[in-house]
């Protein structure tokens, strides 16, 4: 299911002009804005942790084995879609299958949720249907390794179990992982690992195509976890003692930064490139990172989250409630967008 010279997008067009008897049965004049759907529109929603917005409580599914989806009750996907039933766009949220350490491989493969322990969720594909108009979510960051870039860069992150993934290069030291990930075996690796993700959005975009021919595709971008000027993550954030990146190195902020804007620039085209749409929450949230203290939506690496497993989780980098509330934002507004073109 690689990509050929004819989009899916244009193929579901194709497909309905013949149905329909007549290109001209799809043209809209210019100018004109279709209104919003008068019935509820069959959605779902995927993705991963950032999407499931680990670290936010309460979590759904605890008397399931999705309940180590740690898919918060109010996550995006359950705000956006109330803020736009305010606006009168009613969504008929079929399914949100996100779960937190999906790969992007895990849309159309079963997941194992916790190593070793035979618990499974089915493949996030199973859950489209003939009739979904809406597919909307993210992936990506598993896929390239974030988890495993962060532990290259953190003493302190190599020793929590609880976070998934390992160093790239174990004997190699935290401190020296800025000249790791740009040269050498490091940088081969990290290169590797966006040809992966460049790939796997593809078959996952045209499996979401092949699978509800007539839905809109909707993926969604990561918030900005590092700020353009680092000397902010040199703070910890008030009521804090760690620092926001913890014991990463200073001098490798910025490439952490560069990784997530490379995979930013990844997860836009391959949108583009398959007839979807894109939500750039990378460019829009700037002034929210991890370092922005009280402005922060992104909790801290070591700063606890709402969460507990018999002790406090760290946030780990994803979105708190504030971050949370400016992806619904913006994914609120692109679905309101998509519907009324």
């Amino acid at each position: 299911m690689r990509k050929t010279t004819t989009t899916p997008r244009a193929r579901r067009l194709a497909a309905a002009a013949a149905a329909l008897g007549s290109c001209l049965a799809l043209a809209v004049p210019a100018g004109t804005a279709a209104a919003a759907p008068a019935d509820p529109v069959p959605t779902v929603f995927f993705g991963d942790s950032y999407t499931a917005n680990f670290g936010i409580t309460p979590v759904n599914n605890q008397d399931s084995e999705r309940l180590w989806c740690f898919q918060a009750t109010e996550n995006y996907p359950a705000v956006a879609t109330r803020r736009l039933a305010d606006k009168g766009v009613t969504l008929n949220v079929q399914s949100d299958v996100s779960c937190g350490g999906a790969l992007i491989e895990n849309f159309w493969k079963e997941q194992e949720l916790l190593p070793g322990s035979g618990m499974k969720v089915p493949a996030q594909q199973d859950a489209l249907k003939n009739d979904t108009r809406l597919v909307v979510g993210s992936m990506g960051g598993n896929t390239l390794g974030f988890n495993s870039i962060l532990k290259q860069c953190s003493a302190k992150l190599r020793d929590q179990a609880l976070m998934p993934g390992w160093p790239v290069d174990p004997d190699s030291p935290a401190g020296e992982c800025r000249d790791f990930f740009t040269s050498g075996d490091g940088k081969e690796w990290l290169d590797y690992k966006f040809e992966q993700v460049e790939g796997d959005l593809d078959e996952m975009l045209q499996r979401a195509s092949y699978r509800s021919l007539d839905a809109e595709r909707i993926l969604v971008g990561y918030p900005r976890l590092v700020p353009q000027d680092t000397t902010k993550c040199q703070a910890a954030a008030p009521g804090q003692t760690e620092l926001p990146f913890a014991d990463i190195p200073k001098d490798a902020l910025p490439l952490l930064d560069q990784v997530q804007k490379r995979l930013n620039d990844v997860m836009k085209k391959a949108a583009a490139n398959d007839g979807a749409d894109f939500v750039d929450l990378y460019d829009h949230t700037g002034s929210n990172t991890a370092c922005d203290g009280a402005n922060r939506g992104i909790g801290g690496l070591l700063e606890n989250s709402k969460l507990e497993l018999g002790q406090p989780i760290p946030w780990y980098a994803h979105p708190n409630e504030k971050g949370r509330d400016i992806q619904a934002e913006r994914v609120a507004a692109k679905i309101e967008e998509v519907l009324n073109r």
